[in-house]
């Protein structure tokens, strides 16, 4: 059989969506397979079946990775785990570098102490690492430059990594925070208490709101991955923000990949209008078409991982941004996503819909 890759992107239908992207692919006559993410803890059976329905029943899953700590992407991969023997489990996690980070923390003196705390901040990375200990499965660390099988990753690097566990509002007080003055400390935290209705606007062509400010440092601690299969290109961003995506441009040269332009990309935390910008759409997929396109099935496309019960996400102006650059977008939304190369297994499955273009979008607050 010729090389082929498939990606699925399973639907997580729930009112926050999350992700759950088993994948497979065979080069020169070997088959891999890998799991990113696994949506909440209790689509884990799901993901489960799936890989034996379509993947052949298989033992042993080649590279687990839970690109970060939220409960929408690591939840499942439990039961991944627990079912099927693992070669790797690729994740990051922020204790195990409580010696360096001991200094940057205000409260903390003991390095036992804060890597005690940062544990139980992040208590589904916990469930993980408990279970590979268990069961002897291999545990990496995944920052950028690490290959993942025929992926490699993009973001985080190390530094950034270790800065964004200081920044997060999940861990004790940072240095930086004791220090900040009393009424700046007091108007920021007012700012993430306010909540504003959503206004939409009627836009023309080409124009694009986003608000200030990046996604949460949860998010932004995402594992992004990048790999050339079958002559496509192939991001998956899972939560990653507007600075994880400026690392992939920056990174990009070092790994072969000739920016703008992705032939497959995962539209990052269910299209929320923090993790993406103008400016970083403009760099990791092309500018603005001047008119709108006609999109056929040979134009480049983006799968957004969104619940058709999360009313929230995509969000209208992403959904636009994307389609700006001539990029078809597929929603879950209920079902699940197939995508895949020439050569792949048939598969039984309906035709996925792509969004159609929204006329209106969200303001800027």
């Amino acid at each position: 059989m010729a090389d082929y890759y498939e990606i699925d992107f399973l639907g997580v239908e729930t009112d926050k969506s999350g992700d759950a992207i088993p994948l497979r692919y065979e080069l020169s006559g070997q088959t891999f397979i890998h799991v990113v993410d696994g949506g909440f803890p209790a689509e884990g059976e799901r993901v489960v079946a799936h890989i034996n329905e379509y993947y052949g029943k298989p033992r042993t899953i080649d590279h687990v990775i839970c690109t970060h700590p939220d409960a929408d992407h690591a939840g499942g991969l439990r039961a991944v785990l627990e079912t099927f023997k693992v070669g790797t489990l690729w994740m990051n996690r922020p204790w195990i570098y409580a010696d360096e980070l001991l200094p940057r923390f205000a409260k903390f003196t003991n390095v036992d102490n804060l890597r005690r705390r940062l544990r139980e901040v992040y208590p589904n990375l916990v469930a993980l690492e408990e279970i590979a200990l268990r069961l002897g499965i291999n545990i990496q660390p995944a920052f950028q430059g690490t290959p993942i099988g025929v992926f490699v990753v993009m973001t985080p690097t190390r530094a950034r990594f270790l800065d964004l566990i200081v920044e997060s509002e999940r861990t004790p007080e940072s240095i930086d925070e004791v220090n900040q003055d009393p009424l700046t400390a007091f108007a920021d935290a007012f700012a993430k208490t306010v909540k504003t209705a959503v206004a939409y606007l009627r836009s023309a062509w080409g124009e694009e709101v986003f608000p200030p400010g990046d996604t949460s440092a949860e998010n932004a601690m995402s594992i992004v991955q990048y790999a050339k299969l079958c002559g496509d290109t192939l991001l998956l961003t899972a939560d990653t923000g507007r600075y994880g995506l400026l690392d992939v441009v920056n990174y990009a040269r070092h790994v072969g990949l000739i920016l703008p332009g992705l032939s497959r990309v995962q539209v990052p935390h269910h299209g929320s209008r923090h993790n993406v910008s103008t400016e970083t759409l403009d760099l990791i997929l092309g500018p603005r078409h001047a008119t709108q396109q006609e999109l056929g099935s040979d134009t480049p496309y983006a799968v957004v991982s969104s619940a058709k019960a999360d009313e929230a996400h995509p969000r209208r102006s992403v959904v636009r941004a994307f389609m700006h650059r001539g990029y078809r977008v597929f929603p879950t939304e209920g079902s699940s996503i197939h995508v895949k190369s020439s050569g792949a297994p048939a598969r039984n499955w309906g035709k996925a819909i792509a969004m159609t273009y929204p006329e209106e979008q969200e303001d800027a607050r």
